[in-house]
């Protein structure tokens, strides 16, 4: 064995994959997040195409893998567990919240908001199941609250905090918290029907088909024009390509794999990541750029902190 394999020996003679394999596929599967709101952004602001369109065309690959793949091997009997269309429901309102909320604000305020989803997930898990929350939170929360003004403030002046956040900003701001919380509240019902034992491609696909039919549906009712579409020009595609190949495929496979080898808590640890591949992602695709120092300290702050506080939890 080289130093450079990724395979292991086991005792029984079996290769595993070792465990650097499985960070560097987490890191990629957080990476294709990171870059999720920027090609978003991209599709529907420069290319100007219709955002529920995007959600349909993007989930076509998903569509393909249940026909071919999830419906011959377990047929459609496993879907018929009541709380896994509740999963959908939730996972539909989570990502039309998230696609629009990346039209009308920048890409890496989307995915700020986006990474204090943990710390909606413990306060859920306070209301809900009146758990206790964990060490630290009253602390990494406000950490994280003070970062994430002063990346979006304009400056800090005699007067405090100063913002040049306009209504589009503050709408787009508020369709990603939802989109947080939606995905805060899925967290919960995963966890109180871990029992159901349904594979997890299986249900990765479902979901995917569900909101393809749940965006269709919706583009029909207020007109969407697809016809942008046919002057798509080559940039576009190419976007549109690393959309479903880098997030719709490649981070949610990755993100599986890797969380089915490491551990969940492990996983999420390197969540902070995704904040640094959306800043570099939106500076070369749409030239969007942190403009200040006290910018580039908030997020710093927040890289620290939630970094920090998921990584105690893992421990």
């Amino acid at each position: 064995m080289t130093r450079f394999s990724h395979r292991l020996p086991t005792a029984a003679g079996v290769a595993v994959a070792a465990p650097w394999f499985w960070y560097a596929a987490a890191l990629a599967a957080h990476t294709g997040w990171g870059i999720y709101p920027v090609l978003g952004r991209y599709l529907q602001t420069v290319a100007g195409l219709p955002s529920m369109s995007v959600l349909v065309l993007g989930g076509i690959p998903m569509t393909v893998m249940l026909f071919a793949y999830v419906l011959p091997r377990y047929g459609w009997r496993i879907y018929a567990v009541p709380m896994l269309w509740s999963f959908g429901a939730v996972t539909v309102m989570r990502s039309i919240t998230n696609i629009l909320s990346q039209r009308f604000t920048l890409a890496i305020y989307v995915q700020l908001v986006g990474l204090l989803t943990p710390f909606l997930v413990v306060l859920l898990n306070r209301l809900i199941l009146q758990e206790r929350p964990p060490r630290h939170t009253l602390t990494a929360i406000s950490l994280s609250t003070a970062g994430a003004l002063l990346m979006m403030s304009q400056g800090l002046g005699a007067g405090g905090l100063s913002f040049a956040l306009t209504p589009d900003d503050w709408l787009g701001i508020g369709l990603a918290f939802g989109s947080s919380l939606f995905l805060a509240l899925y967290m919960i019902l995963v966890r109180r029907t871990a029992q159901q034992q349904i594979p997890g491609e299986a249900v990765l696909v479902f979901q995917t088909v569900l909101i393809q039919i749940s965006a269709l549906a919706i583009s029909l009712l207020i007109g969407e024009n697809w016809g942008q579409w046919l002057t798509l020009n080559a940039m576009g595609w190419a976007v549109f390509a690393a959309y479903v190949l880098l997030v719709v495929i490649g981070a949610n496979g990755l993100q599986i794999a890797s969380i089915r080898h490491l551990g969940a808590p492990l996983v999420s640890s390197l969540m902070g990541w995704r904040l640094v591949s959306t800043l570099v992602a939106g500076m070369l695709l749409l030239g969007e750029h942190l403009t200040s120092p006290w910018q580039a300290l908030g997020m710093i702050i927040v890289l620290v902190t939630v970094t920090w506080y998921l990584s105690g939890q893992r421990r």
